[in-house]
């Protein structure tokens, strides 16, 4: 069913021609609203704005519901869709008079500009045909008036071109009927009252033309109080001058021919706005506008449609070449055959197109230095392709795409194009695949579009194959697309194929000589697991120099084929990693696979296993040596700060390794995470870690290593408040202890349960369990072990009410355990609590401060944050509440950088007058 909506006069619609009545004036509006954006998704917010205005209420985001609902009982289904977070009309834009008019007219001044004298006048007549009164004049709602104004502005230049053409081509007598009520009308309007002028002098009537001068002096005079402007004191000397040049000129015999040559623009086009208003501003001000991004990203729709818009300001034509830089299957066009291309749209052939390279260069040079042309160099290799292809005139503008930034073209503006956003791909692909069928599964939709990676290339693909399959469910492809050893398999549809376009680049690395090791190393990448990619990780993957794999990683940057994510740090788009993975099945033997693979987990082992010793050294973990040496780290802070930039890719590769053939690698990874991770708060990220550590060790017969991941685990559990389970693992550390024949080990599984019990209030347990603990400790002469257990041991002394024997035992902690700022902190911290409990709250809060300075210094997140709210407890107490707010917003924000509140909940808890504890700190002493 055909439906057009007319703007341009009184307000109509027709279903297969036969006219609609709509009922309601908001129903009017909301469709004349969505009419002028045809084909783009208008916010609920703008519709409610612009259609009920200062009257908006609570409740008119409702009404515009129901008013929409109404206009889908009345119209053809499917015509009016939802959007995220609005509407669309799903109308093809000519189909509304308005758009139909910009069009023509847009079409009639290309023809003008082409020497197309007749086509510009059937196509500026057709134009203006569609105005049958005041458009939008039915509506009186400010946004109405703005757009009727602005319409109406569009008519009267339209006109007056039409106008110029006319007179150019000789019809000055047909002029002068159409033209003098349009002067009379519009009387302060300078230009068609120069062209009526013109128009009379030609047809012979030369004191008419002089009496139009007159007449609209006076008017000008009366109301502006302004003289006439220069144009229309010169044609009046013109005319008593009789100047020759008034006369019209003789019709050329035959126009050049003006290239028009862009493709069809994508009718699926989408969103881009930003974009799109970058590049028409960058081609207003500048000779070269440049757009890289990796391929399927939307570079050449970008520049087909913004070209399609901007054409008709280029008097001598558009040209557009595909350079073939990355074309599946072409080689790259040689800068002879593409200046060959160039030099035939602008009318050389034959013998005319200079052989010489360096002549054609400057054949073309000449041609362009005095033209308004603009040019669409698509798909371009690199920079040396296309600088000879640039334009030399000023009135020239050129739009190159390139999956390279080129950045060493000169006097060029860049723009770096990345994927579709969430809304815009869902938008995108409905738009293909039919607005209904995502409307009924937007879950599904949403999972597609992020398989694709908000890629349009690879949304269009899946848009493609739904639509080619109308009994699939979007269920049905986003399962296909969920298994990625296949998803590449699943974005090929008819000519188009997400994986043939990443080849390419792939094929130009391997085919340069300084792309290599770039080529080498994009497989070994896909071997990895880990989000980001770093030198040092490529350069163990590849058993290179790390300055050689940096410079692999630059080149594959460059290419395209990774995205920088910070300094010195590379990832992959989803599917170039699934493309990576697949050639690392195919060009590498799985000898090789294995080999790299151990050199990558390798390297994360011994910097994990460095970490660990730096942030706390007196760790005592199974040795699982590493078999590459791993990033020299400096010291504690160093290491803090690369766990912190590290994160991701260490819990990647512990779960890598875990279901890798090497179970030593895996258990070490992930004990090695321990110490580093809870330095930072993130015990949370462990537990699955360890469990499988458990499970391996288990297997293997690996009874020390099962020990230590028991212990951690509890340690984990302890620090989440799952008590039971703590204690189930600890006790099991006991037993695997006694198993590996290293009982001396069980200290630290006795201390945690005596924590553990200390917690729970069952303080006979906790203080059997701490005596043990001690008792191990001092028999092998553990110092830092003992101060250790007798700082728990205060903990369980001041909840017996033995204050202060508790305080004794803190200062005893507090000489004892010593060795690292970590120590010093946590047993002055306890000492704090002590004095606390026995409300000697002065010296409580000065040894709370040296407390958090020292844990500050020590990068101890987690019992800094502890510290900080205790600390805020006693200076609230002590009625230093400016001190205790300064407390409290440390430790919330020190849990917010740690990512274990939210920026809400710590807003949450700054507004309570005395806050709460914090529920990532409510299980620790």
């Amino acid at each position: 069913m055909t439906v057009e909506i007319g703007l341009l006069g009184p307000w109509q619609i027709k279903l297969d021609g036969q006219p609609v009545r709509l009922a309601g004036r908001r129903r009017v509006a909301v469709l004349t609203r969505l009419a002028l954006d045809a084909g783009r998704p208008v916010s609920t917010r703008q519709l409610v704005a612009d259609v009920w205005g200062q009257t908006s209420t609570a409740t008119a985001g409702k009404q515009l519901h129901i008013v929409v609902s109404k206009l889908r009982d009345t119209l053809t289904p499917g015509l009016i869709t939802t959007v995220p977070g609005g509407y669309l009309l799903d109308l093809p834009r000519e189909q509304v008079d308005a758009h139909s008019f910009t069009l023509l007219a847009g079409q009639a001044r290309m023809a003008r500009d082409r020497r197309e004298p007749g086509t510009a006048d059937e196509l500026f007549r057709r134009a203006l045909a569609l105005w049958r009164g005041r458009a939008l004049g039915e509506l009186a709602e400010p946004w109405a008036q703005i757009e009727s104004r602005r319409l109406e502005e569009e008519r009267l230049a339209v006109f007056e071109d039409h106008i110029e053409l006319r007179l150019a081509s000789g019809d000055h007598h047909g002029v002068v009927t159409d033209l003098a009520p349009h002067v009379q009308a519009h009387p302060l309007r300078e230009a068609p009252r120069a062209q009526l002028m013109l128009a009379l002098y030609r047809a012979a009537r030369p004191s008419d033309a002089l009496a139009v001068y007159q007449e609209g002096r006076a008017a000008m005079v009366e109301e502006l109080g302004l003289e006439p402007g220069v144009r229309l004191r010169r044609l009046q000397h013109a005319i008593l001058t009789r100047d020759p040049s008034l006369e019209p000129a003789v019709p050329a015999q035959a126009g050049p021919i003006v290239p028009a040559e862009l493709p069809a623009d994508t009718r699926s086009f989408t969103a881009r706005h930003e974009e799109v208003e970058w590049l028409r501003e960058a081609l207003r001000h500048e000779g070269v506008a440049v757009v890289d991004g990796p391929g399927g990203v939307g570079k050449s729709a970008l520049a087909v449609h913004v070209a399609h818009a901007l054409a008709g300001r280029f008097r001598d034509g558009v040209v557009y070449v595909n350079l073939n830089g990355a074309t599946p299957g072409l080689r790259p066009l040689p800068v002879p055959d593409a200046l060959g291309h160039l030099l035939r749209s602008l009318g050389l052939d034959g013998s005319a197109v200079p052989a010489d390279p360096e002549e054609a260069i400057a054949r073309y040079r000449s041609l362009t230095a005095s033209s308004h042309l603009l040019v669409i160099l698509d798909n371009a290799l690199d920079a040396d392709q296309v600088r000879p292809l640039i334009p030399a005139g000023a009135g020239c503008r050129t739009v190159i795409t390139s999956r390279h930034a080129l950045t060493t073209l000169d006097q060029a503006r860049h723009l770096q194009l990345a994927g579709l956003g969430d809304r815009d791909a869902v938008t995108l692909l409905a738009r293909i695949a039919g607005p209904g069928r995502v409307q009924h599964e937007p879950e599904a939709a949403a999972q597609i579009t992020a398989l694709c990676g908000g890629f349009p290339l690879a949304i269009r693909i899946a848009g493609a194959r739904l639509r080619a399959r109308p009994d699939w469910h979007l269920s049905d492809l986003a399962a296909r697309l969920a298994d990625a050893t296949g998803r590449l398999d699943t974005l090929q549809y008819d000519d188009l194929a997400v994986r043939a376009g990443i080849a390419v680049g792939h094929q130009h690395l391997r085919e340069e000589p300084s792309g290599h090791d770039a080529a080498r190393a994009l497989p070994l990448l896909g071997l990895l697991d880990t989000p980001t990619h770093t030198p040092a990780a490529t350069a163990a993957l590849a058993g290179w120099p790390e300055s050689r794999a940096e410079a692999a990683l630059e080149r594959l940057r460059v290419a395209r084929l990774l995205e920088p994510v910070g300094r010195g740090r590379y990832r992959f788009h989803d599917l170039i990693r699934l493309y990576a993975r697949e050639q690392a099945a195919h060009e590498l033997s799985e000898r090789e696979r294995a080999a790299a693979l151990r050199r990558g987990l390798h390297h994360y082992l011994a910097t994990v296993n460095t970490a660990t010793r730096l942030v706390h050294p007196q760790v005592q973990e199974p040795c699982y040596g590493a078999e590459q040496p791993g990033v020299a780290l400096a010291g504690a802070r160093e290491a803090r700060e690369w766990t912190g930039a590290e994160r991701d890719n260490l819990l990647a590769v512990t779960h890598q390794a875990a279901g890798s053939a090497d179970p030593d690698t895996a258990i070490g990874l992930a004990l090695g995470l321990h110490m580093p991770f809870n330095y930072r708060g993130w015990v949370t990220h462990l537990a699955d870690a360890h469990l499988k550590a458990i499970e391996l060790a288990a297997r293997h017969g690996d009874w020390a290593g099962q020990a230590q991941a028991e212990s951690y685990l509890g340690w984990v559990y302890r620090d989440q408040g799952r008590y039971e389970q703590a204690i189930a693992h600890l006790e099991e550390a006991v037993a695997c202890w006694g198993k590996a024949g290293l009982p001396h080990r069980r200290t630290g599984s006795f201390n945690n349960l005596g924590i553990i019990y200390t917690l729970l209030g069952r303080l006979d347990l906790a203080h059997v369990n701490l005596s043990r603990a001690l008792g191990l400790a001092e028999e092998r002469d553990e110092r830092y072990a003992v101060g250790a257990v007798l700082n728990n041991r205060a903990h369980l002394l001041y909840r017996q009410g033995r204050f202060e024997e508790a305080i004794a035992q803190a200062r005893v902690a507090v000489a004892t355990w010593s060795g690292s700022l970590y120590a010093e902190g946590s047993s002055r911290a306890t000492l704090a609590r002590a004095y606390m409990h026995a409300e000697r709250l002065a010296e409580a809060a000065d040894t709370f401060q040296v407390a958090l300075a020292l844990l500050r210094e020590a990068g101890y997140r987690i019992g800094y944050a502890v510290t900080a709210w205790w600390s805020g407890q006693t200076l609230h107490a002590l009625g230093r509440h400016a001190e205790a707010r300064r407390d409290w917003h440390d430790c919330f924000t020190t849990l917010l950088e740690a990512r274990l509140l939210t920026r809400a909940e710590v807003d949450e808890l700054l507004r309570q007058p005395v806050p709460e504890m914090p529920g990532p700190i409510g299980h620790m002493l």
